[in-house]
């Protein structure tokens, strides 16, 4: 046997004596325990793809490294280059510009005011790939409400708070109810929640999730806050309110020109609502043959500003465009589909009838000082007459309102469904990132989600006519908000009564 070994190291080719592998050496053989890895497509680093040689790691330093991938614990230390949680810091992954910003002692140099940390950058080290630097700090600074802490507003405030948001403040003055217990995960029988207050129920398990993120109590009820509570905060958003309250909310938020969403589950029925009032975002994309014009696109998008710039070879065209958007008050209710719907049949036939049957919701609620429809014969028959008086409204084919649609979205009213809650708290979670980071185009204005179908349809809800346009063209900073059939100046002191109109002087609601 030791003969033939030494046979055979014989006829193995040797290595040179400068320790370089020989080209055709065979691999070695790697007898760690067997792992799935997935290796990243990545190109190779080099002058061609941005990266500077000159930061490029000595092979004392790499060998290390690379080996620490196929044998965990190998290295008993961090190493220059590495994360404080053990993840490879990859240059090659960086613009020119960013790669100055490497590793120096665990700090990152260069890093602007109110800089990410190198604890946080290794945090959201995905997030950093996927949207950049400059959108993470938009995000990291935000200042967030949300009002009504169920079961949508749970996921919404996961989502925001593991992206890392600056802080989040719950509002919600009632007491956690049986019922809670089994639609909220922040809850929980075994911690005694019942009875407390929901939002401080919910404020610790949230906390856990991150604890960069300041997370803020306020036990007492939307009712007590008057229109200036609003302007300390970036966006607020209210879940599962009446449309009264959404409306007051939203007068508010326009009033001190802060970005507003709405949104609320009924069992397997869904929406979200957004009014950002007027918001700038930039699309980047390599430039084609045809030039982008300063024109509107939609009644309600306009390319306001177009650039051009080189980057990795390539010419990069970067066009900022702008979104205008309605108040709730006019989106849900008075507001029709754009006038491509109005002039194709089967565009309107695709319309979801759940879009009429929330319009007839609203409105029930509005004539009934917020409840929700019971299962009387008096409830039933009006909401019907208030679905088929929307869905005319917004010019649909009739036949698409069927029966059996009006009876599954009354049976589900006031039910709460985790897959639902989850899918829309992410949806708007996801929008609330694309508009602090300005990088994507928002949702314009009205989700519509129909579990039936599993289908989130957008419908962009606007008034028509002298109302619309004076809305849409002065929706920005001093813009006009609506007073019944016309649009005044907005006053921080005035308040949007139920029918529309402006009552100045006073308060949303006083304490």
């Amino acid at each position: 046997m030791e003969e033939q070994a030494q046979q055979t190291l014989a006829q193995q080719p040797q290595q040179p004596r400068d320790n370089k592998p020989a080209a055709d050496a065979a691999a070695p053989k790697n007898h760690a325990p067997a792992q799935n890895i997935s290796i990243p497509s990545h190109p190779m680093p080099g002058i061609s793809n941005g990266f500077d040689p000159s930061l490029q790691g000595s092979m004392e330093q790499v060998l290390p490294e690379a080996l620490q991938e196929v044998i965990p614990g190998a290295m008993p230390e961090m190493l220059p280059g590495m994360l404080p949680t053990g993840e490879m810091f990859m240059p090659q992954l960086l613009q020119p510009e960013q790669q100055q910003m490497l590793m120096n002692n665990g700090a990152m140099p260069g890093i602007p005011v109110n800089g990410m940390s190198a604890d946080e950058i290794a945090l959201y080290d995905r997030q950093i790939r996927l949207w950049g630097m400059k959108a993470q700090e938009k995000i990291r600074s935000a200042n967030i409400l949300i009002i009504t802490m169920k079961a949508l507003a749970n996921e919404i405030a996961k989502n925001l708070v593991l992206a890392g948001i600056g802080s989040l403040t719950i509002l919600d003055g009632a007491p956690v109810s049986e019922s809670d217990l089994g639609s909220q995960f922040f809850l929980s029988e075994e911690e005694n929640h019942v009875g407390q207050n929901r939002a401080q129920a919910a404020a610790v398990a949230i906390q856990k999730l991150n604890p960069r993120v300041k997370v803020h109590v306020d036990a007492e009820g939307i009712k007590s806050k008057g229109t200036s509570y609003f302007s300390a905060f970036d966006i607020v958003i209210a879940t599962d309110l009446d449309p009264d309250s959404l409306n007051i909310i939203n007068t508010a938020t326009r009033l001190h020109q802060k970005s507003f969403y709405a949104a609320g589950t009924h069992g397997i029925y869904g929406f979200i609502f957004s009014d950002l009032i007027e918001h700038d975002y930039v699309i980047e994309r390599d430039l084609g043959n045809i030039v982008t014009k300063l024109q509107p696109e939609t009644r309600t998008r306009t390319v306001v500003a177009v650039n051009v710039k080189k980057e990795g070879g390539k010419t990069i065209e970067v066009v900022t465009k702008r979104e205008l958007y309605s108040t709730w008050y006019l989106a849900s209710d008075g507001a029709t589909l754009p006038e491509e719907y109005a002039k194709s049949v089967r565009r309107r036939k695709a319309v979801s009838p759940v879009l009429s049957c929330l319009r007839a919701l609203w409105d029930f609620q509005v004539l009934n000082g917020g409840r929700l429809p019971s299962h009387t014969k008096e409830d039933l028959g009006l909401f019907t007459k208030l679905a088929t008086a929307k869905h005319a409204q917004l010019g649909l084919p009739s036949e698409t309102l069927r029966s059996e649609i009006l009876r599954s979205f009354l049976q589900n009213i006031g039910c709460e469904m985790a897959p639902v809650t989850a899918i829309l708290g992410g949806q708007l979670a996801q929008d609330v990132i694309n508009v602090l980071g300005q990088t994507q185009q928002p949702i314009q204005n009205m989700v519509v989600f129909d579990g039936n179908s599993m289908e989130a349809s957008v419908y962009p809800l606007h008034p028509v006519g002298e109302l619309g346009r004076g809305l849409l063209s002065l929706a920005g900073a001093g813009g006009l908000i609506p007073n019944g059939a016309g649009l005044v100046a907005p006053d921080p002191g005035m308040m949007m009564n139920l029918d529309g109109s402006v009552d100045f002087g006073t308060q949303i609601m006083t304490q």
